[in-house]
């Protein structure tokens, strides 16, 4: 009996040659123009600089924070701090304190407004004002 042999056929070669190709070019694709590839990298680097310098100015507010809370310590209090409070609190002012006057309306400073006011107008003015 007489035996005939089958030739391969050729497209299953040129298919899987084909297919290896295109997957070679889609993992080239994605190494140069994919999310984490060579064209983004400046991407990446620049908003790893923006959030770093977001970091430290977190926690440049952090550390002033903490040095706001550590003031406020009951053994440690800063003797600045409870003398400007209580100016504060009580509408008083020391003799060598320089004040500067703002006007709640506009927040500029008032200057040379009141030089032909008498004092006791100016101080009737300025208890009225009185935002402290």
């Amino acid at each position: 009996m007489p035996t005939r042999l089958k030739r391969p056929p050729f497209w299953r070669p040129l298919g899987f040659t084909a297919s290896l190709l295109a997957f070679q070019f889609y993992l080239g694709y994605s190494a140069i123009s994919g999310q984490f590839g060579i064209e983004s990298r400046e991407q990446i680097k620049a908003e790893i600089e923006i959030l770093e310098d977001r970091s430290a100015a977190l926690q440049a507010e952090l550390d002033a924070y903490k040095h706001r809370i550590s003031l406020m310590n009951p053994r440690h209090l800063d003797p600045d701090l409870i003398t400007e409070r209580a100016r504060a609190l009580l509408n008083m002012a020391n003799a060598d304190d320089i004040l500067i006057m703002i006007n709640p309306e506009n927040g500029k400073p008032i200057s040379g407004q009141f030089v032909e006011l008498i004092d006791d107008e100016l101080i009737s003015i300025i208890q009225a004002d009185s935002t402290l």
